[in-house]
C-alpha cells in the first residue's frame, strides 16, 4: 500500500513539474500565434524566456536545501528535470537573442556580447550550464566520479551570474532581480557546513513530528 502510494505521489510530482515547467513556453507560443506579444515581440519573448530560466534555476538550487530541511526524499528525483528545463529556456533565450534579434550575424553578435556587459555575463552563465546539462545523466556521473559533484557545484556560479545579467539588463526597477539574488545567496549559504548541520537538525525534528514526509 505504501509503495503504491509512493509511486502515485512520485508520478504526480513529475506531472506537476513538467506541466509547470512547460507552461511558460506554451503561453509564449500561444501569445506569439495570436499576435499578443506587445509592440516589441522579440524583446517580450527574450524577457519571458529569461525570467522562466532564472525561476527554474532558483528552483533547481532549492531542491537540496528543501530536502535538508524537510527530508522529503522524492524532491531529489526532480532536480535533474528542473535543471534540464532551465537549460531549455536558457537555450531558447539565447537563440532568440542571437537569431531573431541579431540574425545570427557573427560580427554583430561579437560586438553585442563583448560591448554589453549584461550580454557577456549572460553568455558566461549559459556556457557554465552547457556542460552541466550534458553531464546530467547517470552515465556521466559514473565516468566523472567525485569530479561530477565538483563540476555541478558551478550551478551556483551560474545562478549568481544570471542574477547579475538580470540586474544589468533591467532598466529602472531592479527589485525583482535583487530578490532573485537574495534567494540565490541564501541557497548558497545553506550549503555552508555549519548552517547545513543546523538545517539537518531542523529536519530531524520535522520528521519526528511527521514521519511519513520522508518516505
Amino acid at each position: 500500500m505504501v509503495t503504491a502510494f509512493g509511486q502515485k505521489r512520485d508520478l504526480l510530482l513529475y506531472l506537476i513539474v513538467h506541466l509547470c515547467a512547460i507552461f511558460p513556453l506554451a503561453w509564449l507560443i500561444w501569445d506569439f500565434s495570436t499576435d499578443n506579444l506587445t509592440a516589441n515581440p522579440i524583446q517580450a519573448a527574450t524577457l519571458r524566456t529569461g525570467k522562466a530560466a532564472i525561476v527554474l534555476l532558483v528552483l533547481t538550487l532549492a531542491v537540496t536545501p528543501f530536502y535538508t530541511v524537510f527530508g522529503f526524499k522524492p524532491i531529489l528525483t526532480i532536480r535533474r528535470t528542473l535543471g534540464l528545463y532551465t537549460f531549455l529556456y536558457v537555450s531558447i533565450h539565447f537563440l532568440i537573442f542571437t537569431g531573431l534579434d541579431y540574425g545570427f550575424d557573427v560580427t554583430l553578435l561579437k560586438e553585442a556580447i563583448f560591448e554589453k556587459r549584461y550580454a557577456l555575463v549572460g553568455f558566461a552563465a549559459a556556457l557554465i550550464l552547457l556542460p552541466l546539462a550534458i553531464t546530467s545523466t547517470r552515465g556521466w556521473m559514473k565516468r566523472l566520479g567525485r569530479k561530477w559533484k565538483q563540476l555541478h557545484r558551478l550551478i551556483y556560479l551560474a545562478g549568481l551570474l544570471a542574477v547579475i545579467h538580470y540586474i544589468w539588463l533591467v532598466k529602472g526597477d531592479i527589485r525583482q532581480p535583487l530578490l532573485f539574488g537574495l534567494v540565490v545567496i541564501l541557497l548558497l549559504l545553506a550549503r555552508v557546513p555549519a548552517i547545513r548541520r543546523r538545517l539537518s537538525g531542523l529536519r530531524r525534528r520535522i520528521i519526528t513530528r511527521t514521519p511519513n514526509l520522508a518516505s
